[in-house]
């Protein structure tokens, strides 16, 4: 028996992975967040799965009912809305299975920052303009977070900036990066990225939370920062396709996993 968790990806059934739809269909038991994913994800279980929507119930009961899958030797699809790498409770989880000995594994998802850029058509990462990318939230009835993690901290780096759980506190939060970032930095703010809902607010930092009140947004929102999010009027050619690349040098072959690692894996 083996408890997976899955990344669900950002709510749309058809940007499942393959694994991920593999796995969800052949667990007799799956447990998940239902205030994020889409019901057609859940269409993807057998007929007379256990479906426990874990929304309402503490760590505790969550790992009694896959304790209890342990005990029939039934499979549990532990369903993670985006990715299991961000904000998934993955760690506590794995901690206790762990401690009772029960087997579980990871597969990956499309991360709910990555869909809204999809939305967006945007690149995150523009030549010369911005290369680097903060994933991170704010503090309001959550944990804490580590004092080394200030967001006035991470908008010194300009970086394209990606807040999570945090679209309540949207008003504060253009206030605090507007000193970086200056007040007409573009902003977007993706609520539910590839569900039926979908609604994109696009707007600079001065105006973004008059429009997210306005829509009444409350949950489920990704919000997205800095000069990439915007429709940059020039930007720099890459230097993997610059006309200008001295190209007459033909790439190094890629060795053969037998030659390079004794049949293990390819060295690249």
């Amino acid at each position: 028996m083996t408890v997976h968790f899955i990344g669900a990806g950002p709510g749309a059934a058809d940007l499942l992975t393959l694994r991920a739809a593999r796995l969800i269909r052949e667990s007799p038991v799956c447990l998940y967040a239902g205030t994020y994913l889409d019901p057609e994800v859940l269409a993807q279980c057998s007929p007379g799965a256990e479906l426990v929507d874990t929304q309402g119930l503490d760590l505790d009961r969550i790992i009694e009912h896959c304790a209890r899958a342990d005990a029939a030797g039934l499979d549990v699809a532990r369903l993670c809305s985006g990715d299991p790498s961000l904000y998934s409770a993955l760690t506590e989880q794995t901690r206790r299975l762990d401690a009772l000995g029960i087997a579980w594994d990871v597969t990956p998802g499309v991360p709910a920052y990555a869909a809204a850029a999809a939305v967006l058509g945007a690149e995150l990462t523009v030549p010369e303009l911005v290369q680097s990318v903060v994933l991170t939230r704010t503090q309001a009835r959550s944990t804490a977070m580590p004092e080394s993690e200030a967001l006035a901290g991470f908008a010194r780096t300009r970086a394209t900036l990606v807040l999570h759980l945090a679209i309540t506190r949207i008003g504060p939060i253009a206030a605090e990066l507007t000193a970086e970032y200056g007040s007409d930095c573009p902003v977007a703010v993706i609520y539910r990225a590839s569900q039926p809902e979908q609604l994109v607010l696009r707007g600079t930092l001065a105006d973004i939370a008059d429009r997210v009140a306005e829509a009444g947004l409350r949950q489920a929102a990704v919000i997205l920062v800095g000069g990439a999010v915007g429709v940059p009027a020039e930007c720099a050619q890459s230097h993997l396709y610059d006309p200008a690349r001295d190209r007459s040098r033909p790439s190094a072959p890629v060795a053969s996993a037998a030659s390079e690692s004794g049949g293990g894996q390819v060295r690249l």
